[in-house]
């Protein structure tokens, strides 16, 4: 019986990591493309600074950190209920630590955005590259799902990406809700390869994971 069960244990372990290798997929990368264009018929919608913001997560072997990044002023356009085009602009001097306290919170954030003496370009070196920018370049409609392409644009290198999002109207207010699950990404496309061990050599177990996640999750109001 208690082999039955250790079996069982097993399986359901060897499916759960199946399940998160799957749901941890890359999101693919090609060239910039051109933007939208967008119709003269078309509403902007601002995002509000306030309700916005883009989830992150980290990782490395033995831990991982999750934090939040606000958004600078962005705006979408929508025609005739439609999400069409837009720019998201990232602050990234608000790079926001969730899951450590104190001096632990301080050092992690200070060191993203290259605040450290010689570690300015270890991550994201916000002093010299201060945005980050999302241009939308396509909406497509497929197999059920809302697809979202755009250039993501860190520092000083743009690539083309996209991912599923859920966009959803309030004719109350006048709003717009758009989300996404993790978009995973490879940041050493964007040339941030410190402690990469596709890279650095003999790094044994202190590597950091070539993969983060980022997460869409803006609201939006209909400019008056």
């Amino acid at each position: 019986m208690k082999r039955k069960v250790i079996n069982s244990l097993l399986v359901l372990s060897l499916i759960a990591t199946a399940a998160s290798c799957k749901s941890d997929k890359k999101t693919e990368t090609s060239d910039v493309k051109e933007t939208t264009e967008t119709s003269s018929l078309a509403s902007t919608y601002n995002v509000n600074l306030e309700q916005s913001k883009i989830n992150w997560i980290g990782s490395k072997p033995a831990e991982q950190h999750k934090g939040q990044i606000s958004l600078s002023e962005s705006r979408l356009s929508v025609n005739e209920g439609e999400l069409q085009g837009g720019n998201i602009t990232i602050d990234m001097k608000t790079i926001n630590v969730l899951d450590l306290e104190g001096q632990e919170k301080e050092d992690l954030e200070n060191h993203l955005k290259g605040y450290a003496n010689g570690k300015e370009d270890h991550f994201f070196n916000v002093n010299k590259y201060p945005e980050a920018n999302f241009e939308i370049t396509g909406v497509e409609h497929k197999e059920g799902q809302t697809l979202l392409s755009g250039n993501l644009t860190l520092k000083e290198t743009s690539k083309n990406i996209t991912f599923p999002v859920q966009v959803s109207m309030n004719e109350a207010d006048d709003s717009l809700i758009l989300t996404s699950k993790d978009i995973v990404l490879d940041r050493t496309e964007w040339g941030i390869k410190f402690m990469s061990k596709s890279f650095v050599e003999n790094l044994g177990d202190k590597f950091i994971d070539d993969q983060m996640k980022i997460a869409f999750d803006l609201k939006a109001y209909k400019a008056e």
